[in-house]
């Protein structure tokens, strides 16, 4: 098995197509064809559907495909490291929306004095589907909430933990909590993320049965209709960072009792290791500059699934 044939592969997977992943590697398209059926042939399996067009990877060729990333992805490194170079390339992260604005850029930029060939790609998205794209190789690693399940490939740190939020307009501030939530409108977020499921749980623990005048899937939509005088929410400190929330009252929801956690999720093995490690520190060193409840720096992840 030649690396080359790996690295063909993981281009065809990134590309959706041998045209082009001829590109990215510098080959014909043919000569594409030909590293892949070798490979196959290595291999003793088909690596792709031949009845789809364009080829999509069956199981065995998803499954190729992670080991590949990681092999690829370990050489890059070693080459570095013995040629006395420094750890360059792209770091591939994932991040729920409301750390996306806030947090991460400026973790990045704490990484960037770190390492200054290293690049990023952010992808922003649900916590269960970023920790399938890190089980699968797509993502190095991701930061997401608590209250979801950890493959047992993957392993999950703690980052930051942070209160729940009441808002509401200005002039309701004297209310209590029971009040705002049962006597005024309430503004919903409505998604399926551990988030809002978290919200729902809280509420129905306490009887509340808030009436609805807005659903919506955005967090900065959430606050906005707040600061309109629709209504009020609950949301995470951090959303509060990036909102403009000088316009809303805020306090802690049940005396900041109700808390969610955000966490690093990777894989257990992965060449990245040491690059994580030192993002993970980035990641705390802004939650705590930020008002946020930092975790204690704790280099071993925690292993158990998380419910």
């Amino acid at each position: 098995m030649d690396i080359r044939q790996l690295q063909t592969l993981v281009a065809v997977a990134d590309t959706g197509s041998f045209s082009a992943a001829a590109a990215v590697v510098n080959l014909t398209p043919s000569a594409v064809g030909q590293q892949i059926q070798a490979l196959e042939g290595e291999m003793g399996v088909l690596l792709f559907d031949r009845n789809t067009r364009p080829r999509r990877l069956n199981a065995k060729g998803e499954e190729l495909l992670r080991a590949a990333r990681q092999v690829v992805q370990t050489m890059t490194e070693a080459r570095l490291a013995i040629s006395g170079g420094r750890t360059a390339g792209m770091l591939n992260f994932g991040a729920i929306r409301t750390v996306s604005m806030h947090l991460v850029p400026r973790a990045f930029a704490e990484m960037r004095a770190v390492f200054p060939d290293l690049t990023f790609e952010l992808t922003v998205g649900m916590s269960e589907r970023l920790m399938a794209d890190v089980a699968a190789g797509r993502l190095d690693a991701a930061l997401v909430a608590e209250n979801v399940g950890v493959p047992a490939s993957l392993s999950w740190t703690p980052v930051l933990t942070e209160p729940l939020v009441l808002i509401a307009p200005p002039s309701e501030s004297w209310r209590s909590d029971r009040s705002l939530l049962g006597d005024l409108p309430f503004v919903r977020y409505a998604t399926e993320v551990p988030l809002s499921r978290q919200i729902e749980t809280e509420l129905a623990a306490l009887s509340i049965t808030p009436r609805d005048i807005v659903a919506t899937n955005t967090m900065p939509s959430v606050i906005g209709m707040v600061q309109a005088g629709l209504g009020v929410a609950i949301v995470p400190k951090i959303a509060l960072l990036t909102a403009g929330a000088d316009s809303v009252h805020a306090r802690p929801f049940c005396n900041g009792a109700i808390t969610r956690r955000v966490g690093l999720v990777q894989r257990t093995v992965s060449s990245r290791s040491e690059v994580l490690a030192r993002l993970r520190r980035a990641l705390r060193h802004v939650a705590e500059l930020s008002g946020l409840g930092g975790e204690e720096m704790q280099d071993a992840p925690r292993m158990d699934a998380l419910r």
